[in-house]
């Protein structure tokens, strides 16, 4: 099935709002968080980034089925967050699809270089960050679990 990438709107935001808390639901569960800041935000937080930062939604057949944000600094590089994909379309190739979306509106904008974090212990997202030409710079325990900071260059 072919997904459809496209920038999100307003009304997108009860789609980005549910697959948000189902699919860091599951990461929390995976890597041992209990107090994680993705599965408290708002429909007011979505609202604000849809305004205020790149956000991507992933439809298949004109069903939502993941999401991701962008914030662009103004040191000319981004910071990637909430990549999220519904839990029944995990692994069929949807974050692929949202990330490769991000690296060439990035590559448009003239970015350098873009961030993201992830859990340094939920190997298969660290391999998939590295597949999509990521690479750990860092990692850090500020938000109670180990997280590892990635970088992509452009």
């Amino acid at each position: 099935m072919k997904i459809i990438i496209r920038k999100a709107m307003h009304e997108d935001a009860n789609a980005i709002y549910d697959i948000t808390k189902q699919a860091f639901k599951i990461y929390a569960e995976k890597v041992g968080i209990t107090a994680f800041s993705a599965l408290t935000e708002t429909f007011d937080n979505i609202e604000k980034d849809i305004e205020t930062k790149e956000v991507f939604i992933a439809s298949q057949e004109d069903l939502p089925v993941g999401c991701v944000r962008v914030q662009i600094n103004d040191d000319n590089t981004a910071y990637i967050t909430r990549l999220a994909v519904r839990a029944d379309f995990q692994r069929a190739g949807i974050g692929r699809t949202l990330i490769e979306a991000v690296h060439e509106n990035l590559r448009s904008l003239g970015i350098s270089k873009a961030y993201l974090h992830t859990a340094s212990k939920h190997k298969r997202l660290v391999i998939f960050y590295y597949s999509l030409g990521f690479y750990i710079i860092s990692t850090s325990i500020d938000k109670g679990y180990i997280r590892a900071l990635m970088c992509k260059e452009y």
